[in-house]
């Protein structure tokens, strides 16, 4: 008994038609009621009535059908999770994040999940958020940490959130510049600011809290990247709104007020309707356990606060 044999039966059975069934197969008619003969010949019993063209499983026929469905099943399962398998060996992902994450984040988060699987080639995409959610649903990534205000949702993306990141007003100094005083986003209104090109999150959440505290923002200069943003606040050109986790003790910081809302949400994105390989569900594991863990909370960049527990998920005990 071949395992060829065994399709080629249960398509004829559920077409009850040779012809119809060969052309489901792919197969030639005669090559597949030849098979079918040749495993009638092995069981030693006829598996169909042939009468005038009409095909009916005989009482051989019906007790072999769940059987021969059930091998196949089992036949299929056992080469997914071979195919499986091989992802992790050899599998891809491409992520995307924004530059601070891809600073602040990501570097813990990837050198575990290397050390774990080596083969897995890892591409890493950075860019502001609204180019990543654009590029998530054009199917560039197959998952991208996405930052900012909390959004009503994309159709297309399945998000979970993960961390709840401060953000803070920098200017040129040095850390023991840095004030205690609290910052209301209404005493912006007369500050020049270094302000990130469109498409950066962190634009869009500035120029929404200036426009609700009733001013426009004023730029020194705009249409930066991180790094730029950076080199041109400690060269002076102006002041600039960045994660807390990119600060560091490089330049002189404050705090917004509590009330302020200048804060964002790190998600986890991917498509919806696209099935992932098996090292994509291990990359996406990997950073939503990296943040949920109680353990490791004290990696996480400083100004952020988790948004997920092992509870919550269901990951068990560490």
């Amino acid at each position: 008994m071949q395992f060829q044999q065994l399709a080629y039966f249960v398509a004829v059975a559920e077409h009850r038609h040779f012809t119809r069934a060969a052309e489901h197969m792919r197969v030639a008619q005669p090559s597949l009621s030849q098979q079918i003969r040749a495993l009638e010949h092995d069981l030693g019993a006829p598996l169909f009535h042939r009468i005038r063209g009409n095909v009916s499983l005989t009482e051989a026929g019906e007790t072999l059908l769940p059987i021969a469905r059930r091998i196949l099943a089992e036949i299929e399962g056992a080469r997914r999770a071979i195919r499986e398998l091989d992802e992790l060996e050899r599998g891809r992902v491409r992520l995307g994040a924004p530059p601070s994450l891809c600073t602040g984040l990501l570097p813990a988060i990837l050198s575990a999940f290397r050390r774990r699987y080596p083969g897995i080639q890892l591409e890493l995409h950075e860019s502001g958020s609204g180019d990543l959610r654009q590029r998530l649903s054009e199917g560039a990534l197959d998952l991208a940490l996405l930052a900012g205000p909390r959004h009503a949702g994309d159709h297309q993306l399945s998000t979970t959130e993960l961390l709840l990141e401060e953000l803070v007003l920098i200017s040129a100094g040095t850390a023991r510049e840095s004030t205690s005083t609290r910052l209301n986003v209404r005493e912006l209104v007369d500050v020049p600011l270094v302000m990130f090109r469109r498409g950066y999150d962190v634009r869009e959440v500035t120029v929404n809290a200036c426009r609700d505290a009733g001013f426009e923002p004023s730029f020194a200069i705009e249409g930066g990247e991180m790094d730029a943003v950076l080199e041109l606040v400690r060269a002076g050109v102006g002041a600039a709104v960045v994660p807390s986790t990119v600060v560091g003790g490089r330049f002189r910081m404050t705090r917004f007020a509590a009330d302020a809302g200048m804060t964002r949400i790190v998600q986890l994105a991917y498509r919806k309707d696209v099935d992932p390989t098996r090292a994509v569900r291990a990359l996406r594991l990997a950073i939503v356990a990296f943040v949920a863990d109680p353990v490791r909370r004290s990696e996480l960049p400083p100004g952020t606060r988790p948004l997920v527990d092992y509870a919550e998920l269901g990951l068990g005990e560490r």
